[in-house]
């Protein structure tokens, strides 16, 4: 058969990019193979727009044991235990699909991990909206963080935390991203490549159905009005087999039956297969009438693009095969010799005793295109924004407004939807800086941070991936633990427009500059492009996953402030940046200007330093400064404890306004108590960092002297008000 133009497009190949796969093959190809070719060198599996650039993130130090390029990555803690942890995107199929899209991102994430030997841990999550105002915002919020807490409960992993936000530039392409944590034996981690000459490929999990095909590449178009009509590509998630799955595998681990293991994620079998023998440099031949399908007269093409979830491709030791087969009965999964490895460099597909498919694996994997894309540098605004009669603005007034906005008001209606405790290792919930989860059993446990930088990354950038790195730095620090590495997922709109592909440029470069510069290495990760309607992207959208870790379990704090009459210290410069701030985009709708100045030096510096008072236990709780400035951050402090503060006005005040709400970078917020005053001083000037107390702890009332005065209980309404008059709209 003679391949059509019409079938290249549909399979979101260009011209070009078929007359090289003619070339590869030597020939024509089936629609079988085309297929292929097409989800293997799309955008979502090939990196093929993004990858020359990730190149140069730093990815090894002395704790990473496995960086990019498997299914997750791999951090040793010490003591033989090692953290494996990644994010991911599902951002097209939850905005078609919002429940299924957003459970089978978390049951995908979830494989992941255990593929590697893990067990799963916590569940964390960035998810981002388009205006409340918008029709669609509520349907796609509430099938989501349905979908979110539906998998993750029912598959029994917590979700420990995570972000929620809102912008008018997600209307018609949300964001969900997921991120799954592991545990495992740093001895015992499993890996995708094959090895060995005829050894058994195995198929395990649930049936093949027809759910899910063209995932792939759906995933690596943008949307138009049509987008509707693809939801039969929208994958459908089981978490009670994912469960059973996931107990199999680790069953199966602890002997050495498994050469390889592989999730049968975006491109199902087709991208599994693939990849193990790529990885390996041999060939792999299926024959696809032993596939289990759960519908009847599935064709090879539909078999080999489908992506129904709970599927693994294992390639096993030799006479393996009947013991790891008792396994899968006992948890009532599937268990299929369905090939065996080759020295054929090639993918061989078999069905109905006819060769169906014969295909270089080079040409899947290494040939597949690497495209160095026009990208132009992105336009920065240096305007400072001028504000008539900034200091007629009562604070009071702009607090509130900030407080009860979408991006800042109370989300434990959200996470409240998920199972945090689960498993009984979480120490500490949603809400704070991070979240805390114990290694089992043991007197150690790992900080967990998500944290995104949309409008930053906007306005500069560079600027804006160097500040979502040491965001999740700060938020590490600020619960007392020491930041070892990020996993990263950054979503843009089309890489084939100059602009785009310039905001994704720098922001890597950003991203590079202050991991290296903190020693935090990118472990794993995900490009998410195309995120765009009509040709309408979304902002740039970093999102960074880290970890830290703690050997002592009582270095654990909060930002729960303790006791009337201890001080609030601040740690780092303030010099009233309000361009790009809350309070300009909440009093004023305002996203103009500048971002902050990132200096990685004082980042750096200040970190160090609130680590070491942490670690000399003169920190009784802390908070980093973000979003919404100094003032946010102290009443988020005493909304957390109920406690009030009495805020002192600095004798050197730029202006009370640019103060209390600019969004200077490298600050932290410290509670001591008074009697370690003049021992925290000279450890902060012996370490040249810059600090001042700013308030006092009292009892009930939060207030800036002589300026306001508002009982807590009424902060604290203000910001879980939002909620329920969005709900009352809609």
């Amino acid at each position: 058969m003679t391949i059509t133009k019409n079938q290249i497009e549909s399979h979101g190949l260009k011209a070009e990019e078929y007359e090289k796969i003619k070339k590869l093959l030597g020939r024509d190809s089936n629609l079988l193979e085309l297929g292929i070719f097409s989800a293997m060198w799309n955008e979502h599996c090939s990196y093929k727009s993004s990858k020359i650039h990730l190149k140069q993130l730093p990815t090894k130090n002395n704790i990473v044991i496995q960086g990019p390029g498997e299914n997750a990555g791999v951090i040793d803690i010490g003591d033989d235990d090692a953290i494996v942890f990644k994010i991911e995107s599902h951002n097209h199929p939850s905005f078609i699909e919002p429940y299924q899209g957003a459970a089978t991102g978390v049951g995908g994430i979830l494989r992941d991990v255990f593929t590697m030997g893990a067990r799963p841990i916590a569940l964390m999550n960035s998810i981002h909206f388009g205006s409340p105002k918008n029709k669609k915002t509520q349907h796609l919020l509430s099938g989501v963080v349905s979908g979110i807490g539906g998998y993750g409960n029912s598959v029994g992993v917590p979700t420990v935390g995570g972000e929620t936000k809102f912008n008018s530039s997600y209307n018609e392409n949300i964001l969900v991203n997921a991120m799954a944590i592991g545990h495992a034996n740093k001895n015992k981690i499993f890996y995708s490549k094959a090895k060995g000459l005829n050894k058994s490929v195995v198929y395990v999990g649930s049936k093949t159905g027809r759910d899910g095909i063209h995932g792939a590449t759906m995933a690596s178009a943008e949307f138009d009005e049509n987008s509707e009509e693809k939801k039969p590509t929208v994958q459908v998630g089981d978490p009670f087999t994912e469960k059973l799955l996931l107990e199999a595998c680790l069953e199966l681990m602890k002997d050495n039956s498994i050469i390889s293991i592989q999730d049968m994620g975006a491109a199902g079998l087709t991208s599994s297969s693939v990849e193990m023998a790529s990885k390996g440099k041999l060939g792999i031949e299926l024959n696809l009438n032993k596939v289990p399908c759960r519908e009847n007269n599935m064709t090879p093409y539909e078999i080999m693009l489908s992506e129904s979830q709970e599927r693994m491709l294992i390639i096993l030791d030799d006479k393996k095969e009947e013991e790891a087969k008792k396994i899968f009965d006992k948890w009532d999964l599937d268990f299929v010799v369905i090939g065996k490895t080759t020295d054929s460099n090639r993918l061989v597909l078999n069905f109905d005793n006819k060769k169906v498919a014969d295909i270089p694996i080079t040409a899947l994997s290494d040939e597949a295109p690497l495209y160095e894309r026009k990208w132009t540098k992105s336009k920065l605004s240096k305007n400072k924004t001028k504000i008539k009669d900034l200091k007629k603005i009562k604070i009071e007034d702009a607090l509130i407004k900030i407080l009860s906005s979408p991006d800042h008001s109370n989300k434990s209606w959200i996470t409240d939807q998920y199972d945090q405790v689960v498993m009984c290792d979480t120490v500490q919930k949603s809400g704070g800086d991070s979240a805390v989860i114990r290694v089992h059993k043991k007197d150690k446990a790992i900080a967990i941070s998500v944290d995104s930088s949309a409008n930053y990354c906007k306005a500069d950038p560079k600027s804006g991936g160097k500040q979502i790195v040491c965001e999740n730095w700060r938020n590490l620090i600020s619960v007392g633990a020491k930041p070892l590495a990020i996993t990263n997922c950054l979503n843009f709109g089309s890489p084939e427009k100059p602009e785009v592909m310039g905001e994704f440029v720098e922001c890597v470069n950003g991203i590079k500059e202050a991991c290296e510069f903190l020693n935090f290495p990118v472990v794993s990760g995900n490009v998410s492009f195309y995120n765009e309607t009509n040709s309408k992207s979304i902002s740039p959208t970093p999102v960074v996953g880290g970890i830290g870790v703690f050997n002592n379990l009582k270095k654990i704090i909060n930002m729960k402030t303790k006791k009337p009459g201890n001080l609030i210290i601040v740690i780092g410069k303030t010099l009233g940046h309000i361009e790009q701030s809350a309070f300009l985009k909440e009093n004023f709708s305002i996203s103009d200007g500048p971002p902050p100045e990132i200096n990685l030096t004082n980042e750096k510096n200040n970190g160090l330093a609130v680590l070491k008072l942490i670690k000399e236990n003169f920190v009784l709780s802390a908070h980093d400064i973000s979003s919404g400035g100094m003032l946010v951050s102290l009443a988020e402090m005493c909304m957390a404890s109920r406690l009030g503060l009495k805020i002192y006005k600095p004798k050197k005040l730029i202006n009370s306004i640019e103060y209390f709400f600019g969004e200077d970078q490298g600050r932290y917020l410290i509670e001591i108590d008074k009697n370690n005053l003049k021992k925290i001083e000279s450890s902060l000037k012996e370490n040249n960092v810059f600090f001042e107390v700013i308030a006092e702890v009292q009892n009930d009332m939060f207030e800036i002297e002589k300026t306001f005065s508002m009982k807590i209980n009424d902060l604290y309404n203000y910001n879980n008000q939002w909620y329920h008059n969005f709900n009352a709209i809609n």
